[in-house]
């Protein structure tokens, strides 16, 4: 079966503090999007492998996300006999703050959690995913929300529906380096959705990724002649939104030819939702 791994964007990213472990305490606002990745799994009947396929260069099975999900949720069970057949058609860029990754391992966990019958909540496949990163919950959870915590205290709001054109300068921004930064934000004031919803808000890692990362800078310039260019997460992808198609196409058309890009259309629920229970 063919399942729906989307991408997101943060369209702010507030860091009001820091909890004693290191993680960040954030608030954002999640808007998934009509374009993604896709995952074909195949239940293994007479092996207990987790075989994903193309294998992605530079990283093992160990640092897989989808591998580790898979792990994960049937270590959770005690059922570690369960195997899957993992094909993944990559669109999200790699690195890109689209939320590749946790996505992923999002739709892994929702899968497999219905192909393998095991009958767990989205509350609890929420926690496992946690365990993997920050951004996997509001994945598992499948709608756009506002997001508190480090990410894991999420509360659906519906956004109006636009057209995004997302940019990816040809540069990729380590997210542990900006998050360790010496000089990044961790005291922003405390925002709400309304405002954020209303425009009325910024990226704390935008200024120190346009300071270390020149192509980051230089995109965000160039978008601006065309409308709010914002930076979603820590980076390295831009974007910004317009009203219609025609206008997001238009922009897109006219890109540095450095940069790679696609439009899409900001969605409340993921198309997950509609494939598993």
């Amino acid at each position: 079966m063919k399942f729906s791994a989307p991408a997101k964007l943060n369209l702010n990213l507030h860091i009001v503090g820091r909890r004693a472990d290191g993680y960040h305490l954030l608030e954002s606002y999640f808007q998934l999007l009509d374009f993604g990745d896709e995952l074909d799994i195949e239940v293994l009947e007479d092996e207990s492998n987790i075989r994903v396929s193309p294998s992605i260069e530079d990283l093992d099975d160990d640092n897989n996300l989808i591998v580790r999900a898979a792990r994960l949720l049937r270590s959770y069970v005690g059922q570690p006999e369960l195997g899957a057949k993992i094909s993944l058609t990559k669109r999200i860029p790699i690195g890109g703050g689209l939320g590749g990754g946790s996505s992923n391992a999002a739709t892994t966990l929702l899968a497999l959690n219905d192909l393998w019958k095991l009958n767990l909540s989205r509350k609890t496949l929420a926690e496992i995913g946690l365990s993997l990163g920050a951004d996997v919950p509001i994945f598992v959870h499948g709608y756009s929300a506002w997001a508190t915590g480090i990410g894991e205290h999420l509360i659906s709001v519906e956004n109006r529906s636009v057209w995004y054109v997302v940019l990816r300068p040809p540069v990729a921004v380590s997210t542990a380096q900006i998050f360790q930064h010496p000089e990044l934000t961790r005291d922003s004031a405390s925002s709400t959705v309304a405002a954020v919803l209303e425009g009325h808000c910024h990226n704390d890692c935008e200024p120190l990724v346009r300071a270390l990362y020149p192509p980051v800078d230089e995109g965000l310039k160039w978008l601006s002649q065309y409308g709010k260019a914002q930076l979603t997460g820590t980076g390295s992808c831009i974007f910004a939104a317009f009203d219609d198609e025609a206008t997001a196409h238009k922009v897109l058309n006219c890109k540095p030819m450095a940069f790679e890009g696609f439009v899409a259309k900001g969605i409340f629920a993921s198309p997950i939702n509609s494939q598993v229970n």
